[in-house]
């Protein structure tokens, strides 16, 4: 059995998505790379997914579909993946080729001592485009270290710290078991597959290395502000996704560490989503803001307390025009401090 499996979700990605698959071959036979090709039609993305099949077999795989959008191609990833870890990697990000391969090497120890874990974690880094320095995502104030640990060894994660598809590795049998399905044509999705499968996390590591080259600043990229709001409907849709998800979830018998990150994480979404509204500033973004709020406190009133009173809550929920003013400001210096798009 492969030790890891990688799903490279390819939409028209033939003029970047070769210094992906390059940065993962190195690991040879301990990896299994599946290179989807989500309908690809403009370029020549299928071609390529071909070629390196054909160059590498048993190594990589080229899978095409029907397009079905970022998380159909996720989705297609987990159903066809047989390594015992399961990574996505975006075709225009890359992995840092030596901290895969120590990565892999400790994967592999785990499973020899019978001491697996369901969530694997490392660094990951805003490759932006211009930037003379690049932030680096890492978490060596949070989780202990080259070991084992449960939830509750988690300690206060900033504001400006985020677990994201970028520097988690599940593993297959627990996605299996959890049973997520993202939604087809439909952008960030990223925040769901980050986010439900943590009540059937037990057991977590943490490498302090800096593995996932997360490439942002075209204009044309889903996480670009202007696109973003373009696109606000669909981050409203899986901002609603994980308030139903959090709200069905019984925390009974659980770690409450857990539970509190959960919690963590929906509260960043919910600012995403408020940010980026406000920022658009129309009457139909305000009452769409105005919406999501009233979406959460109609799904648990006891989460929408929660989440209101947050420091993040408050500070995008501010009255009136002069409200609305600072908030956006204070969304703005965090996008700047952190880079995140």
């Amino acid at each position: 059995m492969k030790t890891l499996t990688v799903a490279i979700p390819c939409y028209n990605s033939e003029s970047y998505m070769e210094n992906c698959i390059k940065s993962l071959l190195p690991a040879g036979e301990d990896i299994e790379i599946l290179i989807v090709d989500d309908g690809s039609k403009k370029d020549n993305t299928a071609e390529v997914a071909d070629r390196y099949e054909a160059e590498y077999p048993g190594i990589v795989r080229a899978i095409h579909q029907a397009n079905g959008g970022h998380g159909e191609a996720v989705n297609t990833g987990i159903r066809n993946a047989t390594g015992t870890y399961f990574k996505v990697i975006d075709s225009d990000d890359w992995a840092d080729t030596t901290a895969l391969l120590k990565i892999i090497a400790v994967m592999k120890e785990l499973e020899e001592k019978n001491t697996p874990v369901e969530l694997f974690l490392a660094n990951f880094i805003y490759d932006k485009v211009g930037a003379k320095h690049k932030k680096v995502m890492h978490f060596r104030n949070v989780f202990p270290e080259n070991q084992v640990f449960g939830w509750s060894s988690m300690k206060h994660m900033k504001q400006t710290q985020y677990i994201l598809m970028h520097n988690i590795f599940y593993r297959r049998e627990m996605l299996l078991e959890c049973g997520m399905v993202l939604p087809k044509h439909t952008f960030y999705v990223d925040n769901i597959f980050a986010f439900q499968p943590y009540p059937y996390v037990k057991h977590l590591y943490y490498m302090d290395v800096n593995l996932y080259h997360y490439y942002i600043g075209r204009e044309d990229q889903s996480v670009n502000e202007k696109v973003m709001i373009d696109r606000i409907d669909q981050q409203i849709r899986v901002n609603k996704i994980m308030i139903d998800i959090m709200a069905k979830q019984d925390f009974h018998g659980l770690d409450p560490h857990m539970r509190k990150y959960m919690y963590i994480y929906l509260d960043k979404i919910m600012t995403v989503t408020s940010a980026l509204l406000l920022v658009a500033g129309t009457e139909e973004a305000l009452e769409k803001k105005k919406e999501i709020w009233t979406y959460l406190k109609k799904t648990n009133r006891k989460m929408y307390r929660h989440l209101r009173t947050t420091p993040l809550g408050l500070s995008l929920n501010l009255p009136g025009w002069l409200g609305r003013k600072t908030s956006v400001r204070g969304y703005k210096i965090a996008r700047k401090l952190v880079g995140f798009n």
